[in-house]
């Protein structure tokens, strides 16, 4: 790890100040969740079905697998700074592009361009790895990643209001102005973090083997696969549910979908503080516990016959609140297994992270119907929480063998 200058803020000689490092992520985040509330308005608009329209999310989904998959490697290459400003400028184009489409289609198109903003969210990790080791890392990712609890928390809201008052165009043009600014904000603050011209594409793929041949890489990536799947599937579900089955409204949909980001905010918050005294591992595995237990009794609770609005967002605050845990801690280790392809191990865990998420979201948006209520999309996160806690069993099991700390 390379010793880098202390960051100031408006300084593009210094590493990026921690609040454009949030905003990177939170925009990632936000453009996920703005327009969610609007989803069955949109397909109405466009008159097609909610299955297809639904492709906003899971179809976005695997854009942003591809993205985190190209923007790694190169930003290992030619640095973190170039790369975000490109791609933050076509997330910008392609906002207003959505805004403006005639056709279902056409929407569709652009809402797949906007993968572009994940460079935010992959490259803030890859940069607090470029500057400090793994427990750290861990803290500072937990503080980043607020960025990505707080967005989704007031953006149904915001959505949910912007539609019922403006239309849900107007959101659209809202991520377009936060595009503009955000490019303005990397070109004035994020100073390169990837020293000596970073690692040329030939070294990079001689380093490849180990990487993916590594177990412990692998379990980090599938505990976080698992834990952001059991969210994903929520979000791939939750305008259905929210509306089909429960008979709340835009406005309440957004609401309702801000439980599970509380939790997550206070599980950043406590990564922030405690993982580099008690260890990613440990961390990680408390969240995966909170997520499943929570998850679980709200699971039970359904199967005794009893459904509501109220019991099912509100256990989902559980789920935020693992994860919260979770992810930052996992991403850290999965970034530490090697730290010189920070970029790489960063882009490839993200889109192995989002795939997973593309496919139990469509996976939710098509179990569903009014009839079946809750019940399957609860089964779905609750299974993924299990499931992410075996992985990082497994990786713990692994050190010990190794006899790594």
């Amino acid at each position: 790890m390379t010793t880098h200058p202390a960051a100031h803020f408006f300084d593009r000689t210094t590493p990026p100040h921690m609040f454009t490092l949030v905003m990177l992520a939170g925009l990632s985040a936000l453009n996920m969740s703005l327009f969610l509330p609007s989803l069955n308005a949109i397909a109405a608009e466009y008159g097609v079905d909610y299955s297809v329209m639904q492709l906003a999310v899971s179809g976005y989904f695997a854009a942003t697998a591809i993205m985190q998959i190209i923007v790694g490697p190169i930003s290992d290459r030619f640095g973190r700074r170039p790369v975000v400003l490109v791609g933050f400028a076509i997330f910008t184009a392609a906002s207003a592009g959505a805004a403006l489409a005639p056709s279902g289609a056409a929407f569709l198109g652009f809402r797949l361009v906007q993968a572009t903003v994940a460079t935010g969210m992959v490259l803030s990790r890859a940069v607090v790895r470029d500057l400090v080791s793994q427990d750290k890392a861990a803290s500072m990712i937990g503080y980043v990643t607020l960025g990505m609890s707080i967005m989704p928390m007031i953006g149904p809201f915001i959505g949910g209001a912007v539609d019922e008052f403006l239309g849900w165009r107007a959101n659209f043009w809202l991520l377009t102005l936060m595009g503009f600014l955000m490019v303005v904000l990397v070109w004035a603050d994020q100073g390169e973090t990837v020293r000596d011209r970073g690692v040329p594409f030939r070294e990079q793929v001689k380093q490849y083997p180990a990487l993916l041949t590594s177990p412990r890489f692998w379990g980090y990536v599938m505990c976080t696969a698992f834990a952001a799947g059991a969210y994903y599937a929520l979000l791939g579900g939750a305008s259905l549910v929210a509306s089909g089955v429960f008979g709340l409204s835009p406005l309440q949909t957004g609401l309702a979908l801000g439980s599970p980001t509380v939790g997550y905010a206070v599980g950043n918050y406590i990564s922030g503080r405690y993982s580099v005294r008690f260890g990613v591992n440990r961390m990680t595995l408390v969240g995966t516990g909170i997520a499943s237990a929570g998850l679980a009794v709200s699971l039970a609770i359904s199967l005794s016959g009893y459904e509501s609005a109220l019991l099912f967002f509100g256990f989902c605050t559980f789920l935020g609140l693992g994860n919260g845990l979770t992810i930052p801690n996992a991403t850290a280790g999965m970034l530490s297994v090697r730290p010189h392809l920070a970029g790489t191990a960063s882009g490839l865990g993200g889109a192995i992270m989002v795939t997973g998420g593309a496919a139990l979201s469509a996976i939710a948006g098509s179990s569903l119907s009014p009839e079946a209520g809750s019940l399957p999309l609860q089964a779905i996160m609750f299974g993924s929480s299990v499931l992410s806690g075996v992985a990082i069993a497994l990786v713990i099991r692994r050190e010990r063998r190794l006899g790594i700390d």
